[in-house]
């Protein structure tokens, strides 16, 4: 499925060559790609100058078809993941430093580089994951971007015993299950009326779920921000104790409302989460692993891929999309 202009729906295409893997990289027969959000901002517009034409998806769960030469990871019928993060120059302070989620260099899954809405495509080796058993391939492909992130935002909340989650969508879902294993209390946060969502939220592990127009019932010590809504930032300070953190998990949000000094002060901290590194990923696998993580999704064709960004889109979804193949 190819987007050939911003703003313009994928298009099927069923004549194009396979691809063909360079020396570091790896062909790979696609079995499941997550749909994320990211995806929408991509074929919006919303992240500016993807390559054109591109296939999108960044979620990517398949079999090694191929190798270059120089690949010496991954061996013909194993298992891998792609994530959103596709090579970096490791040569940068960031790269050098371990940061390499912030190199100005990097390429990134289904936005620099084809990514999984395709029976095949190719990725760099080294930035793609061994997967771990006792996950499917349809469970597993969510893990690879909304569970990474919402990981990487948990972390970010430090050692917060009560953590607000605004937005309650594919990355919420998965990190909600990691908090509960590491004994914090989650209070949901859905957009306002949605008893559907909130239901969803309480179902998953949440302590309490509401609107994101309502105060948590006690203050939060974090806030975990995974809607790309500006506004909620505010809102999110306002309903957090001094000495708390926001995070932003998003990597488009709109702008930000200015707000009164007085919901920053006390040491709270807003701070945003960009992409993720391979530790990021070691790490996350064997906790998710450890605490029994399971997604929910919601199956679409190749084909259908309009369709499954469209719901997302519309937030008529729990859990998270993924394309099958």
């Amino acid at each position: 499925m190819v987007l050939e202009a911003v703003g313009s729906p994928l298009r099927f295409d069923d004549r194009r060559e396979a691809p063909r893997p360079g020396p570091h990289e790896i062909l790979i027969q696609v079995h499941a790609c997550g749909v994320c959000r990211t995806d929408l901002h991509v074929v919006n517009g919303e992240l500016p100058h993807p390559k054109l034409p591109l296939i999108p998806g960044h979620e990517i769960v398949g079999t090694v078809a191929g190798a270059g030469a120089e690949v010496t990871q991954c061996r013909i019928g194993d298992r891998v993941g792609v994530p959103w993060l596709a090579g970096t120059c490791g040569e940068c302070p960031y790269c050098r430093s371990g940061r390499e989620n912030l190199c100005d260099r990097a390429k990134f899954t289904g936005y620099d580089v084809d990514g999984g809405y395709a029976e095949l495509t190719v990725a760099d080796s080294r930035f793609a994951f061994p997967l771990p058993s006792g996950f499917g391939n349809v469970e597993m492909a969510p893990l690879l971007c909304a569970g990474l992130i919402g990981y990487r935002a948990l972390r970010h909340a430090g050692n917060a015993e009560r953590v607000g989650f605004y937005g309650f969508g594919a990355a919420a879902h998965i990190a909600v299950q990691v908090a509960r294993y590491r004994g914090q209390k989650v209070y949901a946060f859905t957009r306002p009326g949605d008893l559907r969502g909130q239901a969803f939220a309480r179902g998953m592990g949440a302590v309490w779920a509401g609107g994101s127009d309502e105060k948590p019932p006690e203050p939060l010590d974090a806030a975990l921000i995974f809607a790309p809504v500006g506004p909620l930032v505010p809102t999110a300070l306002a309903a957090t104790a001094k000495g708390g953190t926001v995070v932003c998990a998003g990597i488009h949000m709109s702008d930000i409302p200015s707000f009164p000094y007085e919901i920053l002060w006390g040491e709270r901290v807003v701070r945003s989460v960009a992409n993720l590194t391979r530790k990021d990923g070691e790490e996350f696998f064997a906790i998710a692993k450890a605490a029994g993580v399971r997604t929910v999704t919601t199956p679409f064709p190749l084909r259908e891929a309009n369709a499954a960004l469209a719901q997302v889109r519309e937030g008529r979804l729990e859990g998270a999309a993924v394309i099958v193949l």
